[in-house]
């Protein structure tokens, strides 16, 4: 369990007794932890994620309804796309702390359908960055509640760009790819990316 400190005062510290730590954890707002609003005396907690984490992907799992199949039982392209949009949102605005808005989709490859009951597991992870531009890999697969083998059903590039409380651009913190798998993503992507710039997008 990670413990956030308190620098106002001691009263939540975790006790030890016998040689163990006994701590009573309650649901509270770091701003009136204590009974103190802490922005209103300038103290800092350390922040919930490290810096190495905010590029980890994000994993979102999503159940096919009745109203997200068409005349044939099978998952809306459409809907897919909506799913895959909102993990590459979370994912974007993990990594740079702000908010997102989609610019531009590299062409999404349909590769199977997905069916009503199946069990859709989105992977968004950030592969690609610009001064203010971030791209991320998304990947979704189905999974039948039978069987639970991930089929791949789509895969694409999606591009977002972080803005400010004036929906205005702003700038993002920049992505190195580590390992052979990320410079390979890094590289499409900014393929993806340059190609949409050449046809105006």
């Amino acid at each position: 369990m990670n413990w956030f400190p308190c620098k106002v005062c001691s009263a939540h510290e975790p006790k030890k007794a016998g040689g163990e730590i006994n701590a009573t954890v309650k649901s509270v707002s770091f701003g009136t932890l204590c009974g103190v609003d802490s922005r209103e005396r300038g103290i800092r907690h350390r922040p919930y994620m490290d810096e190495s984490e905010k590029s980890d992907p994000v994993i979102q799992l999503n159940e096919v309804f009745p109203g997200d199949t068409n005349a044939l039982n099978t998952l809306f392209g459409g809907r897919l796309m909506s799913i895959m949009d909102t993990a590459a949102g979370m994912a974007a605005s993990k990594f740079c702390s702000e908010d997102v808005v989609t610019i531009s989709v590299d062409a999404l490859k349909f590769k199977r359908p997905a069916y009503q009951g199946d069990i859709i597991r989105t992977i968004a992870r950030v592969v690609w960055t610009s001064p203010r531009t971030i791209g991320v890999h998304v990947t979704s697969c189905r999974l039948s509640r039978k069987e639970w083998n991930p089929e791949e059903i789509c895969s694409g590039f999606f591009f977002m760009v972080a803005v400010d409380g004036s929906m205005k651009p702003t700038e993002v913190p920049q992505f190195t790819p580590n390992g052979e798998e990320e410079s390979r993503l890094y590289n499409m992507a900014r393929q993806a990316r340059d190609g949409m710039r050449a046809d105006g997008s």
